[in-house]
């Protein structure tokens, strides 16, 4: 069992940043890639950032490259989502999502999830 802990969402304006953590506890987080997902109202829950198990590798949708980045330090079991030049409709609930195994954009294919940070973006 994984269990992971989102913290850092709030509301911001466009154009600001925000900078989101995954604690998680349980199992060797190494031995996981972890991914960001985010889910509007009305929505369905949609990719965001994924990241390999050492950190090497990582994948973004298209509506978020070059302005998220998404890293993880292993030793202190933690994922990060950096968010930089923010827009409305980026506004959702954030989640972080353990693998065991390699990156994946399907959120069907991950095993553990975060109860969500919201993110609001006022214009």
């Amino acid at each position: 069992q994984v269990h992971l802990v989102e913290s850092g969402g709030g509301l911001v304006q466009a154009g600001g940043s925000l900078r989101l953590s995954c604690a998680a506890s349980g199992r060797t987080f190494s031995n996981y890639a972890m991914g960001w997902f985010r889910q509007a109202p009305g929505k369905e829950r949609e990719f965001v950032a994924t990241i390999s198990r050492g950190g090497g590798a990582t994948y973004y949708a298209d509506f978020v490259k070059g302005r998220f980045t998404i890293s993880r330090d292993n030793a202190k079991n933690t994922l990060y989502l950096q968010m930089n030049s923010l827009k409305p409709e980026d506004t959702a609930v954030y989640y972080c999502a353990a693998r065991l195994d390699r990156t994946n954009w399907d959120p069907e294919m991950y095993d553990y999830w975060g109860q969500g940070t919201q993110v609001t973006v006022s214009s």
